[in-house]
């Protein structure tokens, strides 16, 4: 599923003062492409995904997920299509904790209104991928922050989405864990045609990508040579 953003101006109130993080943005983020976010903190680049999702809107200009043009959407609208199309992998695991690493991972089908035997199978496949089927029962407290996350990457693409929004999806991993969950995350998306969009320090994890954009002076520079962590400012 293309990402299209067209003309995006975006700006906010910031402690009384107006700041524009996007002005007259353009960019284009193929189905199938693994498209790495970049850039100091503050810049903007949380917002990009917040805006790319529906999250937010921009304050002008047209942003396309799809055949579907998310900024003329209604909020019921949006709610829904991020339900069916979008999955959601970020920095803080967000998992309920008086549910097992089973129940939150196919949660998405009581959102749906089916049964959750829609998702087991596919469930069990991604959580024996990262190592945790065997874990299906604990409860999140009972795992490490490394393991959480998996299981929250796993809650994000258990309902097979189009499109993968991740902030830091490798952020409390360790190397070797982080470069496993890559290497599933960047198979979905080149296998099945889908789209991962992804804000990243990590130069391993931006070693996947195939484009990647740097958010800077209000706007996306593309970027060709290689990742190195940006300072922290």
């Amino acid at each position: 599923m293309d990402v299209q953003m067209q003309k995006i101006n975006k700006s906010f109130d910031d402690s009384g003062r107006r700041r524009t993080i996007f002005c007259s943005t353009s960019a284009r983020f193929p189905s199938g492409s693994v498209t790495v976010i970049v850039g100091k903190s503050g810049v903007g680049k949380s917002s990009l995904l917040n805006l790319i999702s529906g999250i937010d809107l921009p304050d002008s200009g047209q942003l396309r997920v799809g055949d579907h043009c998310i900024s003329d959407m209604t909020d019921t609208e949006r709610t829904l299509f991020r339900r069916r199309h979008i999955g959601f992998i970020y920095q803080f695991f967000n998992l309920i904790p008086v549910l097992t690493v089973l129940e939150n991972v196919i949660l998405i089908a009581e959102l749906d209104r089916v049964s959750p035997k829609t998702y087991l199978p596919r469930a069990q496949t991604l959580l024996e991928q990262v190592g945790l089927w065997d874990r299906r029962s604990d409860f999140p407290e009972t795992l490490s922050g490394g393991e959480q996350q998996r299981v929250a990457i796993v809650r994000a693409l258990v309902n097979n989405p189009d499109l993968v929004l991740a902030d830091e999806p490798t952020g409390n991993l360790d190397q070797d864990t982080g470069r496993k969950i890559m290497q599933m995350i960047s198979s979905l998306v080149r296998d099945q045609r889908k789209t991962l969009i992804m804000v990243t320090h990590s130069p391993d994890a931006a070693a996947w990508a195939d484009q990647m954009f740097a958010v800077a002076d209000c706007d996306l520079a593309a970027m060709d040579g290689p990742f190195h962590e940006p300072s922290h400012g």
